[in-house]
């Protein structure tokens, strides 16, 4: 398989030396853990004081991992992006809401993704978090087979109602609608609600995917159930894989609470999952179809093998790669100009509301080994090579 990841004059193809520049800036400042740390925390104070801010952070963080304030604002970048082949996925990222009124302002506007995504080829996908339909807690206590009283059964049949909703407007317009995965507290009742979905609307072909995250050790286990049940029930299977983004959380409760974790042992175990989820579904696409969730170049690469060793077309529509904006622009550019599926998280939201998920993003490249370096040794290059170096 040829090595593919390194060209920067194709990852950044679309960055002005200004964006690279600011790009750069923004790595250093991640790269630096104790100044995240107190970033985090006079952002957060800055905000909770409705200090003038918001032009800051939209001038820097939010413009780097965001497509734009609401989704009409988003448009510019999916048209861009998509100049290089490089699809768009609209995510409405503001996080943290518990009301009803909330919650219906998130259906609504997933609604909304969906008719973008069936008007624009390039957005290929809707997508929404389980909790932007309901309460954490509720979810938790559903899946914990916890007795609800009447109103918290009144309030699930409305988060289900929600979900049955989407799920129908993308059945209905052909759009593949992906569902992400949380904390494992409150997963088991989001899995049998999108497994639900799955067959209801999957009877043709994958339209509602769930999102398994394989730092969990049971998550292949969970695939290959699932696969059994969709040959037995006639359904078919999407999933977006990725490694997942709650680990240290996991941990802490897991050590608070006296459970084992359900985390894999070790980086290299969580990798090997990884790996087996995708050929396991690969080998299975007969009756699944993927979006690969990784910013990870060896796992890229495998399954481009496992592409070419099946004889499986790079523009098969059963599988997607997929990154976040922001991130590892040598693995989705470099896909996409070698003409595989390609598509970016495209976050948006109002700056302040988007701030939970623009946080998670700088603390997740600290604690990744190697994802902030990486970004830096990349940039560094691509500027060397305009200076001509």
């Amino acid at each position: 398989m040829d090595k593919i990841f390194n060209n920067t004059d194709v990852a950044f193809s679309l960055k002005s030396d200004t964006e690279l520049d600011r790009a750069y800036f923004l790595f250093k400042m991640i790269d630096n853990q104790p100044l995240v740390r107190i970033g985090t925390a006079v952002t957060n104070f800055a905000l909770k004081a409705h200090l003038p801010v918001e032009g800051l952070i939209r001038a820097t963080v939010f413009d780097h991992f965001c497509g734009g304030v609401n989704e009409v604002d988003c448009l510019s970048v999916v048209d861009k992006l998509f100049t290089k082949g490089v699809s768009s996925v609209l995510d409405y990222s503001v996080e943290g809401k518990e009301e009803e009124e909330q919650f219906d302002a998130a259906l609504k506007m997933t609604l909304k993704t969906i008719e973008f995504a069936k008007e624009r080829a390039a957005i290929p996908f809707a997508v929404f978090k389980p909790t932007g339909f309901g309460r954490f807690d509720l979810y938790e206590k559903v899946g914990a087979k916890m007795e609800l009283t009447e109103s918290e059964k009144s309030e699930w049949n409305r988060v289900v109602t929600r979900f049955d909703k989407v799920c129908s407007e993308a059945h209905q317009k052909n759009v593949p609608l992906l569902i992400d995965a949380e904390e494992s507290w409150m997963q088991d009742a989001a899995d049998d609600l999108v497994a639900q979905m799955m067959k209801k609307y999957n009877k043709e072909k994958a339209i509602v995917f769930n999102t398994l995250q394989m730092y969990r050790w049971d998550r292949l286990d969970y695939l290959k159930d699932l696969h059994q049940q969709a040959k037995t029930e006639g359904f078919y299977i999407g999933m977006k894989i990725v490694r997942g983004a709650y680990m240290e959380k996991e941990n802490l409760r897991a050590e608070e609470n006296g459970y084992p974790t359900p985390i894999c042992e070790s980086k290299e175990a969580t990798d090997l999952n990884y790996d087996a989820a995708i050929l396991y579904m690969v080998e299975n696409i007969d009756r699944m179809a993927i979006f690969a969730g990784t910013h990870n170049e060896l796992s890229s690469y495998k399954l481009m093998e496992y592409m070419q060793e099946l004889n499986i077309e790079k523009k098969d529509v059963r599988i997607w790669f997929g990154q976040l904006y922001g991130m590892s622009d040598n693995i989705s550019y470099n896909l996409s100009a070698n003409g595989y599926n390609n598509a970016k998280y495209l976050p948006f939201g109002p700056v302040r509301d988007v701030m939970p998920y623009l946080i998670r993003r700088a603390e997740e490249n600290t604690s990744v080994a190697g994802q902030t370096s990486r970004e830096l040794k990349l940039i560094t290059a691509e500027r060397d090579r305009r200076k001509g170096k």
